[in-house]
Formats: C-alpha cells, structure tokens, sequence
C-alpha cells in the first residue's frame, strides 16, 4: 500500500466526528462498497453506527465504506493486518485474488443457494479464523452471502450454451475458469466499473446478484436475466487481533452477541432481497426492495443445472486447490475433510 493512499485513509478517520469522552474506544470500520445496494445502507451502515448501543460498550465508530475510503477492496485484509482500520468488511471473492484461501468458501458450484450456503459456513468458518488469525493478525467475526450471482446479459440468449464467443465480466479466477469452458471469454472488472463496461460493450454479460445488479443500475445496461446461481457472494468481518485483545472478556462478549444478532438479520434479509430482486428485474410483482425492471427471464433448464452442479468436481475445485496449494501446503486436504465431508464432496 502506498504511503501516500495509507495518509490519505488515516486522514479520512481522523477528521471524522469522534466522541470527546476520553474513556471512549475508537473503533475504525472499512464497509462493503457503497454501491452494492440495500446490504450494505440498510443493514451495514446502520449496525455500525448503533454498535455502541447495541453493545452497551463507550464505541465511537467512524464508518466509511470502503470505496469511499479510495481504496481498492482488495486491500481490505491488508486495512485490518496493520491496524489502519480495526474492522473491515471483506468481500471473499475480492480477498481471494491476493488469497486464493478464501474461496474455499464459494466455489462456482458449491453454493448455488441458502441451505447449501449455511452447511459450507459451518464447516469452513474455524478453518477461516485460524487462517486470518495466524497469516493476518485479524479476528473473523462472522460470514454472511449477498446471495446466488446470476447472470444478465445484453444480446439475447436462452442458456449457458448461447454465451460461446460472448465477453462475461466475473469477480474471481474461479468463475473465470467456469466461463472460459463454456466458450466465453472472462472479463475481471470490480464491481463498481460495470455499467459503464456494459454499456461501453467492454463485456457483453455480468454475473451477480439480482438486487446488486439493480441498485447499480445493470438492469438498465441488458436485457435478459437468467436466475442461475454461481456462487453465493460471502461477505466476511474481520477486527484487528491487537485492537481485539484490548477488550475485556465481557466486552468481547457483548461485541460477539451484537454481530451474531446482526448476522442473523442480514441472512434473512438477503434471502428476502433476493427473490424480491428476482421479480422486481422482470416486472413482477410485489416488488417493494427495488425499483421494476422489465428484463426478459431466461428459464433455468435441467441441462444447465448439471452442467454447474458438475463443474464443482471438474473445474472449479481443481482449479482452486492448484492455486491454494501453491501458497497454502494442505489447504486442499483441510478443505475436504471440513467442507467436503459436510457437502458430501470427494
């Protein structure tokens, strides 16, 4: 990280409003990109700035998301590893382009919806807080998805087999490895450059979820929507180790109760987004979390389903534990007997 850009964050939190209470704990938060939608300015930003009453802890929490911040989410890890923030939303799609061992959470295939998302959260959470615990002196605090990406597109087509040739912008090498079987050609592009991509024809399609793709304004950029979930998109939170350890265990306690309570909505509330995005993209009604669309719905055939559901075993989990494995000597083992054996994956 630049030490110009490093100045420019501290700068941003220091003239933040800030209690003048002189017992009062400073608590830094990066947050999701500000144009991922209802998530994060429904939810997120909210749940922050009522830590302190939440917890019942003296908090004052200077929030910023992270885009806003003028950084790139990549470095969001880095934000929490050397303390420049004592908390930082991570997107695990985003971390895993410098770290491919996060993926393991949401490889294309293994989580094409919430019940499957819930099992591989139970079994590779203690993997992952190890993880940001010994390689980036940080805490995992808790994992939630923006929900199933699906895919939208410009030109017209009726299935997977109709984007051959066609430029698809993905997040991650993993769906980048998915797509490039199908013919297509994979275009890495945040999440924050899409529309313009889209409607510069940089990419012909774009994968992610349904109410993300409407709040940043896709929905205006293609014209079919076809409802086939990828991955699921983990978000993860993670503080500080040091700022961490200078909590008392009863504080640490409240801040766990607070988090596991937020967590517990914001699962709820993506899976209402979610199927409420899904209408809201095509006309349907009701449609109350974002604003009608009138995209043409692409029907999931059985073909396609397999052809995802096999690509876990194929591609993507090869793909992942070759990457892994270069950096992290028995990830690919960890995974197995952790998130293999609960999803029942050789």
């Amino acid at each position: 990280m630049k030490p110009t850009r490093l100045a420019a964050v501290c700068l941003i939190f220091l003239t933040s409003p800030q209690s003048l209470v002189a017992d009062t704990v400073k608590l830094r938060v990066a947050g999701s990109v500000s144009v991922t939608g209802n998530i994060q300015a429904k939810r997120e930003q909210p749940f922050f700035e009522a830590l302190a009453e939440r917890t019942g802890l003296p908090l004052a929490v200077s929030y910023q998301p992270i885009d806003l911040l003028d950084m790139d989410p990549e470095e969001g890890l880095e934000l929490v590893q050397h303390g420049i923030v004592d908390i930082a939303s991570l997107g695990v799609a985003v971390i895993s382009r410098r770290d491919p061992f996060f993926l393991g959470l949401d490889l294309v295939g293994l989580t094409p919806d919430y019940d499957d998302a819930k099992r591989v959260v139970s079994a590779f959470s203690e993997p992952i807080e190890a993880h940001l615990r010994d390689s980036y002196n940080a805490k995992l605090l808790g994992i939630w998805p923006f929900g199933p990406q699906v895919l939208f597109c410009k030109p017209m087509i009726s299935g997977l087999d109709e984007i051959e040739g066609l430029k698809v912008r993905v997040y991650d090498a993993n769906l980048g490895a998915f797509i490039e079987t199908l013919g297509a050609i994979p275009v890495e592009i945040n999440f924050s450059e899409v529309r313009q991509a889209l409607d510069l024809n940089i990419v012909d399609c774009a994968i992610t979820g349904p109410s993300s793709a409407n709040t940043a304004g896709w929905v205006d950029e293609t014209e079919v929507m076809m409802p086939l979930g990828f991955q699921i998109a983990f978000n993860a939170y993670a503080i500080n180790l040091d700022r961490w350890n200078t909590f008392t265990s009863n504080e640490q306690n409240a801040l766990t109760a607070a988090f596991n309570d937020y967590l517990d909505d914001v699962w709820a509330y993506s899976e209402e987004l979610f199927a409420d995005a899904l209408r809201c993209n095509v006309g349907d009604t009701p449609c109350s979390t974002v604003r009608s669309a009138d995209l043409q719905l692409v029907p999931i055939e059985p073909a396609d389903q397999d052809l995802l559901r096999n690509s876990l075993a194929t591609i993507s989990l090869p793909a992942w534990a070759a990457s892994c494995e270069r950096l992290h000597a028995g990830c690919h083992a960890l995974w197995a007997s952790t998130v293999g054996k609960a999803m029942v994956i050789d």
